[in-house]
Order: structure tokens, then sequence, then C-alpha cells
């Protein structure tokens, strides 16, 4: 196994070499994405529509193609989900990775096509892999295997030939032999559809397994690590795991979750790497070791713009290319990919740590949302789950706002709301069984997130007195004009203020 090992990080620093070529050339590597971006989608419905044969420039693309979101493109995805093909892009689009939905759908389905598996999400894995050896020339990591905890996978009843799962499922469905062949556990259980037999039957399987990596969703691994402690009567990983040396995280800010991996796993010599890694693409990958900060990966088949935050509500707003954006500046992230997303404004926000290189932090979504445990629950899920308990309980509500609560110790996190009502329910309780049942119908990751309360708790409720938010607002000098209550915050600070306002 070492002369294993030695031969797939040789292979994995070549591709440093062409890490390194984008660095130094952004913009050309940019522009030449473009450009083949434009040559490929030429002949498309979309393309012709649009008339791609004869854009010459980013500057004439940006004019004609107007910004899109999942609602827009919506119709056209809908067709490509029931076998048509040539719509966004060229090559057959067999398999949609679901995502959470947007503010009018449950779910999402977006395109992948073999250029992007390929050329974006398999060079992403592969390209993180080659920069955590650059970094760590002494790993061992190919020893040993991968644990991966994936989504699930199932067939799509809308067409015979086309499939949709979680990205991990499409991912995993779709891997190289080789590649197969260092992950574990076997795709059978990988893919289960039950969560809770899902984590028993991976912690199972993988006890004997010498791991020396992790990947997945944060929330999800400290389910799963606590199960493995149980079954083993270990106290930490390393004793169920003496090899483990890696851990591949993204999807939801790790912060919250970093104390708890360091009780879990407690060696100032396991190793943390951030992927910025969506549905709709690969982005960024962390190339410093100990940073919060990712390398803007440019290769991949994605052209990027930049929406500055303050013109996100002008009705065409003017973008700006990579040679145009500052550092620490708050932008909404537009992407045109190799999956036949043009112009997509994904709803996350970046901003410029470094610009040369170009590095990036993720700073948010472009709307109030929680995503703590990779519920993704946004205000439109939020005010119609209320509505609902409010019209059932025939109560009225003044003003409110909501936090996430986290893991603590054997507890799953939580939801904590502060509402000020104009007409209280009877039964706070009812209220919020109905909130909580509203949002599980809503969102199919909050959903997914309460099952049997493994991720996330029933929301925890205060009732908050007469003219409490007024209060607050005041003493934050934002009473009137265009100030507005937080709905929704992906961090505690606002409810522990009004908490700390209350009798």
């Amino acid at each position: 196994m070492t002369l294993v090992n030695s031969f797939f990080t040789w292979i994995m620093k070549k591709r440093m070499h062409q890490i390194e070529l984008f660095i130094k050339y952004p913009h050309e590597v940019q522009e030449e994405v473009f450009r083949n971006l434009m040559h490929t989608a030429q002949h498309t419905e979309w393309g012709k529509k649009y008339a791609y044969a004869d854009i010459q420039n980013s500057q004439t693309f940006k004019e004609r193609v107007p910004i899109q979101t999942y609602d827009t493109l919506k119709p056209l995805i809908e067709r490509m989900l029931a076998g048509e093909q040539n719509i966004l892009w060229p090559s057959e689009i067999k398999w949609f990775a679901k995502s959470s939905g947007t503010t009018n759908d449950r779910s999402k389905f977006i395109p992948v096509s073999e250029e992007s598996l390929e050329e974006c999400h398999y060079k992403g894995g592969k390209d993180l892999l080659s920069i955590y050896c650059n970094n760590r020339p002494d790993t061992k990591i190919f020893t040993g295997k991968c644990l991966v905890l994936g989504g699930s996978s199932q067939v799509n009843q809308l067409s015979g030939d086309s499939s949709y799962g979680d990205l991990s499922a499409v991912l995993i469905k779709n891997l190289p032999f080789w590649a197969e062949f260092y992950r574990t556990p076997e795709q059978s259980i990988t893919l289960m559809d039950n969560f809770e037999e899902k984590v028993e039957k991976i912690a199972r399987a993988t006890v004997d397994v010498n791991v020396t990596n992790i990947s997945g969703v944060p929330t999800w691994n400290v389910v799963l690590a606590k199960r493995i402690l149980e079954l083993t009567g270990k106290s930490n990983l390393l004793e169920v795991w003496p090899n483990l040396e890696l851990y591949f995280h993204g999807a939801v800010n790790f912060t919250p979750y970093r104390e708890q991996f360091k009780q879990l796993i407690p060696s100032e010599q396991m190793y943390y790497l951030e992927t910025y890694n969506a549905s709709e693409g690969f982005f960024g990958i962390q190339d410093l070791p100990n940073s919060e900060e990712m390398l803007l990966m440019l290769d991949y088949g994605i052209y990027y713009e930049f929406l500055p935050m303050e013109n996100i509500e002008q009705e065409n707003p003017r973008t700006l290319s990579l040679d145009e954006v500052e550092l620490g500046k708050n932008y909404a992230l537009i992407i045109s990919t190799n999956a036949g997303l043009w112009r997509y404004q994904i709803g996350d926000t970046i901003k410029f740590t470094s610009l040369a290189p170009y590095r990036i932090q993720i700073t948010g979504r472009t709307k109030h949302f929680i995503n703590a445990f990779g519920e993704e629950l946004i205000i439109d899920n939020a005010e119609k789950a209320l509505a609902k308990a409010c019209a059932t309980t025939q109560s009225v509500i003044r003003d409110y706002t909501a936090c996430p609560v986290y893991f603590k110790g054997n507890e799953a996190g939580a939801h904590e709301w502060i509402i000020e009502f104009e007409q209280a329910p009877k039964d706070l309780h009812q209220f919020t069984e109905i909130l909580d049942q509203g949002l599980r119908d809503l969102n199919s990751d909050y959903d997914a997130k309460r099952f049997k309360d493994m991720a996330l708790r029933m929301p925890q409720i205060h009732q908050a007195p007469e003219g409490t938010f007024y209060k607050w607002m005041k003493t934050r000098g934002k009473l009137g004009g265009q100030h507005k209550v937080p709905r929704l915050a992906n961090e505690r600070r606002y409810v522990e203020e009004i908490l700390g306002m209350m009798p």
C-alpha cells in the first residue's frame, strides 16, 4: 500500500502545475472558458434564442442574456426532466442533482452534464486531494479509505432515462472504478434513503476499516461519529481509526462544529479542508492550511460574474468580471456553466480576501436564511408556515426573529424563535407543532434534518412581551425609515440581545 500511496500522491501533485497556471493567468483562463461555453452551446435551443454564434465578448453576453434564477429556468428544466435534450446544453443530460427549494418549490433539480461531472465536480475532487498532498507531502491518505456519508439516489419517474439524487449521490453513482476502490462503505449502504438506518449500517460497516479521511456535511458526520463511538465504546475516533488524518467539509459554516470535532478527533495533526461544492458546480477549495478562505477554481468550465449586493434589487444590474472585483465587498455569485446554467444566480454571497491569487469566503445568502445544519430555511418558508400556524390557532403576529441553537453534548440542534403576538394563540405548543409541520411541508432539507430529531429538534418559541421588538430596534438606532427586524439569521446575536431585554 505504501507504493500505491506514493504513486497516487505523485499523480496528485502533477495537477498543481495546472493550478499554478490559472493562478498566474486568471483572466486569460476565464476568457478561454467563456469562449468555449459560447461555442459549445451555440446550437442549443437557448444558444439560438440568444444568438450565441455571434457573441464575441462577455460584454455582449451580459447585455443580451438576462440574469437567471431557478424559477426563470424551471420551465426548460422540466422539459429536460421529461427527457428532452439540446435545450440548455448540447450533450445528453441524464442526471439531475436534487437541491433545496426556491421560494416557490420544495426542491429544485439542477441538470448535471457529462462535462460538469468530469471537468468540474470530479476535477474538483482530484484537486482538493492534489492541494492536500502538496501541503502535506508525508501524507498516508492513500494507504486507507475515505468514508463518504452521501445522499440518497432514486430514479426520476418522469423519464426512464433520467435519474436524480443529492449531489453526493449523483457523484458516487458515476465514480470511476479506481475511486470506488478507495471509498467506504459500499454503494448499497451509502445510497440508502432511510437516514437512521443508513447511519447504523455505515457505522457497523466501517468500524473495522482503515479510514484515513472523511468527507461530508458536518451536521451528519457528527451524528455518525457519535453512533460509532456508542457502538465501539471508544472515547474518540482516533481510537477507532488511528490513521485518520483529513476531513473534507462544506455546505454549512464549520465554525460551530469545530469544537465538537476537536473532541471527536483530539489531534493537532488532524487536517480540516473546506470546499465550496454546490449542486450547480464546484467553485472553491481551501488551499492554505488553517485558513478560512478558499481558492476560486477558474478552469472548471464555469464563467464567473459578480453582482455587487447594493445593486441586487435593480432591474438589469451590471455585474463585474473577475478583473473588476474589489477586496472585502459583498457580491452575489453569478455563474454560467458547462451544464447549461446561464448567468445563473445561485443565491450565495461571497467576498474576496485576496486578488492575487483570487481567494474568497462565503458570506451568506442573497436573502436572510438559516443554514446551520444544511436546512437552508428561507424567509418565504418561514412566512408561509407562520401564516398557516396563525390561521389555524386564530393568532396574529406582530414581529418575530429566529436563529439556530447549535448541538450541545448529545442533544440535537434546533431553531429558536422569538415571537411578539398581536393576538397570542391559546396553546403555544399547538402553534409550534403547526409551524414545524408547515416548515417540513415547504422545505425538503428542513424535513430531512427533522427526521426523528436526529439533527433538528422541535422549534423553541419564546413569547415576547408587547413592545419588545420596538424597544430592541430603538436601542439599535433603527426605528423608522427602511429599517426592518431581521427575520432569520444564521447567528445568535439578535436573539441573544432580545432575550437579554426580556423579563
